[in-house]
């Protein structure tokens, strides 16, 4: 931690910053001098950085000992990750049931950078030969999954994964107008639903809903995939409605109640 020749001033404070939180983690409670130990900075900066910390609540004095505590402001975020990854957890065994009553494959994708991963899958009975998704980075533009996701995010936000991502075509079916990609992302969310019909991959068709958490924020999307000589446009029509069923189900058990 001590060389830092060359760093940008900005960066170089908040690697000093998760240090302090890390070294907090790890010892429950530490005092300033201790804090500036480990991070070989003088007592003034470590200072300065715990008092940055504790004004949003990151950290916070234990007593007046002198002593610095993690902070009740750290659960809200560790909330939104703990959301994310334990998901797929909750509902395990939604999407198994899901699988065998549909036949096909159920896969549970979070939003990571310009990508959709999935976290979790399930298999149906005729699909023991699928491709396994879990930690497959898709794209959003073309998948039901990333569509579901990318709906969500506000506009400004929106435009930079887009940009991120470069709209490529996968197949002859890939929508790569921005323009044309809105329009649709406007019906998925006064639909409830995104498709894909042979977008990321020809003979590969999908349906997926949002999942939210406790906040009322999309925090997941799960989605139906099958072959489209079996999965065509009309099939996917018919499961919407219970994969949405299902959908909420997982959105109750991360703590939603909203309508």
């Amino acid at each position: 931690m001590g060389n830092t020749t060359g760093r940008d001033g900005g960066v170089q404070s908040v690697d000093r910053a998760i240090s302090v939180l890390e070294i907090l983690a790890r010892r429950g409670e530490a005092g300033v001098s201790e804090v500036a130990a480990e991070i070989e900075v003088h007592k003034s900066t470590a200072f300065r950085l715990l008092g940055a910390l504790e004004v949003r609540g990151l950290v916070e004095q234990a007593s007046d000992r002198g002593k610095y505590r993690l902070g009740f402001g750290l659960i809200p975020l560790a909330g939104a990750v703990s959301d994310r990854l334990d998901v797929s957890r909750r509902g395990r065994d939604v999407c198994e049931r899901l699988a065998v009553e549909m036949g096909e494959t159920i896969n549970v994708a979070i939003l990571q950078k310009h990508w959709a991963v999935n976290v979790d899958q399930a298999r149906g009975p005729s699909t023991v030969s699928t491709h396994n998704w879990i930690g497959h980075l898709t794209p959003l533009h073309c998948t039901s999954s990333g569509k579901v996701l990318l709906a969500h995010v506000p506009l400004p936000r929106r435009a930079e994964l887009l940009e991120a991502s470069g709209m490529g075509a996968f197949t002859p079916h890939t929508v790569t107008s921005a323009a044309s990609l809105e329009s649709e992302l406007d019906g998925v969310l006064a639909d409830g639903f995104a498709t894909a019909v042979e977008e990321y991959e020809v003979g590969l068709n999908a349906v997926a809903a949002p999942v939210l958490g406790r906040g009322g924020e999309v925090i997941a999307a799960l989605s139906v995939s099958g072959p489209s000589y079996r999965l065509d446009e009309t099939r996917l029509a018919r499961l919407t409605s219970p994969l949405r069923a299902a959908a909420a189900e997982i959105s109750r058990r991360m703590g939603w109640f909203g309508e």
